[in-house]
């Protein structure tokens, strides 16, 4: 499973592009397939083909979110985090939280809430292993442990590690932000930022604070500084030029394939 790097989220809440990362990833056993609605592009490893069950979910989050920034625009646009609302939905709840967790906006955990939030929903049915791949963004559940690796555009370090994913973490969310690669927001310059959370919410929105807080190489110790005073973080790897700073609960190999 590659971890794209990405940037923060621009105010469109669920923009689409073609996705030629998606070809590197490997299936294994899974059954693979790709959910589509509007804006929203999900791919989907599973122990058996949950695209229509995929689909169905994908459209009622997609419901709630813009259902809630229809009545509270500020939801989509703002970068610092908004009060907590008792009667938003649960999926606009998470949100909320992991960005004051993050102190970002709310639509910066987007894709790992759609993400999560999907596969939690699918893995309460028959599904008993999943990951789901929204943007650079993942949610994984596994019953075996698994590898992440790292892509970071023209870092010399892209595509040449990976991050060892213990059976144990598993649900997980796998989060990267990058300010080099794609046209997304970012106030930094980090080649990617790669989060592992339990939530995945959380930890897409903890890549973009601190893919913010990198803008050169100097600032490597500094993000890891905050990523330390993030609470909920498994852990954190980020690049920059041919630099590699890494904190928490994470083991990386080379990456041979």
């Amino acid at each position: 499973m590659k971890a794209k790097a990405k940037g923060s989220k621009k105010p469109d809440p669920l923009s689409y592009r073609q996705r030629d990362y998606r070809h590197s990833m490997a299936a294994g056993k899974m059954t693979s397939c790709q959910v589509s609605v509007r804006e929203t592009d999900l791919l989907i490893l599973a122990d058996r083909d949950v695209t229509d069950q995929a689909a169905h979910l994908v459209m009622q989050y997609r419901s709630h979110l813009e259902t809630y920034i229809s009545r509270h625009p500020q939801f989509l646009t703002s970068l610092i985090p908004l009060a907590p609302d008792p009667l938003a939905p649960p999926i606009v709840k998470e949100m909320l939280q992991a960005s004051a967790i993050a102190g970002v906006g709310p639509m910066a955990a987007v894709a790992g809430a759609i993400a999560e939030f999907v596969g939690r929903a699918l893995l309460q049915t028959s599904v008993e292993e999943i990951i789901i791949e929204n943007g650079g963004d993942i949610f994984m559940s596994r019953k075996q442990h698994s590898r992440a690796a790292i892509f970071a555009g023209a870092s010399p370090l892209s595509n040449k590690i990976a991050i060892k994913i213990p059976r144990s973490f598993m649900p997980l969310g796998i989060c990267t932000s990058s300010g080099t690669v794609g046209h997304s927001l970012s106030f930094g310059q980090a080649d990617s930022v790669t989060v592992l959370a339990p939530s995945a919410s959380l930890a897409d929105a903890a890549a973009t604070r601190l893919g913010n807080e990198l803008k050169t190489k100097a600032d490597m110790n500094h993000a890891l500084a905050v990523a330390r005073n993030l609470p909920g973080l498994l852990g954190v790897v980020i690049v920059k030029d041919d630099h590699l700073g890494v904190w928490g609960e994470i083991e990386l190999a080379p990456l041979r394939d």
